[in-house]
């Protein structure tokens, strides 16, 4: 075909039946109707995509804050395991001071025991060591009312070897002889007492009878020696004081003994002992000359 040649270009059908402008017209508004539509659907669509962007990025921020959280409660969980961990140290570390703490106490009260043992083991030893020292004059306390108790009942001897029995006589002499007997007992208890070893028990005990004994277990020593004694003793029944009575005497024969030996070669050879109760207080003093 040459470039002279006519073609013939058929139309599209559908302008064929488009022959008039009614219905073009018709055809244009549908047209716009469908463009309008589409238009609509874009409008949706764009709203709905904003929507959807909206909703991803708090999507994506509530993401994020439980990714914190659960970054936050790993970080409590790992704290708190090792607080636990810490716990369980402590524990462990308590439990095993309450272990030293009982042995440390039982080794205390151990201990504590021995040292009222050898306290008492040095009581006993010093009261020993002051009955030794009281030996010779007890045996001069003794030895008076035994010869007493010779002498009274020599006594009612003679007079019934005489066949001139003086009943009142004899009466007297045996009961001055059973004095004599109850006195030397107690001389002999108080030093069984004085000497025996028992636990130390408080009790309410008058200081002022406490001092007596301790003198009289040491009268005769004193009297050998000359040494006057002279005791101005405030009346305490009403004021005992709770205390041991051995001990206390203990405590005043010690005194005594060191008075007495402080008056060796003094001229003047005096104890005087004092006491009396200011407010609650037994105040007892001790002098010598020497």
């Amino acid at each position: 075909m040459t470039t002279s040649q006519l073609v013939d270009i058929p139309r599209p059908h559908a302008l064929d039946n488009l022959t008039d402008s009614g219905q073009l017209e018709l055809e244009y508004a549908r047209l716009r109707e469908a463009n309008k539509r589409l238009a609509n659907q874009r409008k949706a669509m764009l709203h709905i995509l904003a929507d959807y962007e909206l909703d991803r990025r708090r999507l994506v921020q509530q993401t994020e804050r439980l990714d914190n959280s659960r970054r936050a409660l790993l970080h409590l969980l790992k704290d708190l395991h090792r607080s636990n961990l810490r716990l369980e140290a402590s524990r462990k570390a308590m439990i095993h001071i309450m272990g030293d703490l009982r042995e440390t106490t039982a080794e205390i009260q151990r201990r504590e025991q021995e040292l009222r043992e050898k306290q008492e083991q040095l009581v006993q030893a010093a009261k020993l060591a002051t009955l030794g020292q009281l030996t010779t004059g007890v045996a001069h306390e003794l030895n008076n009312p035994l010869n007493n108790i010779g002498l009274f009942v020599g006594n009612v001897i003679d007079l019934i070897d005489l066949g001139t029995p003086d009943t009142a006589r004899m009466q007297r002499d045996l009961n001055a002889a059973i004095g004599q007997v109850v006195k030397a007992s107690q001389i002999i208890s108080h030093l069984r007492t004085f000497g025996r070893s028992a636990p130390t028990i408080h009790e309410e005990v008058s200081v002022k009878a406490i001092i007596v004994q301790a003198v009289s277990l040491l009268q005769e020593q004193l009297r050998l020696r000359n040494i006057d004694v002279q005791l101005e003793l405030c009346d305490d029944d009403d004021r005992l004081v709770l205390g041991n009575a051995i001990q206390l005497e203990q405590v005043f024969l010690n005194l005594l003994t060191n008075a007495r030996d402080a008056l060796a070669n003094s001229p003047r050879k005096v104890i005087q002992i004092s006491s009396c109760v200011e407010r609650k207080i037994i105040k007892i003093i001790v002098k010598d000359t020497g």
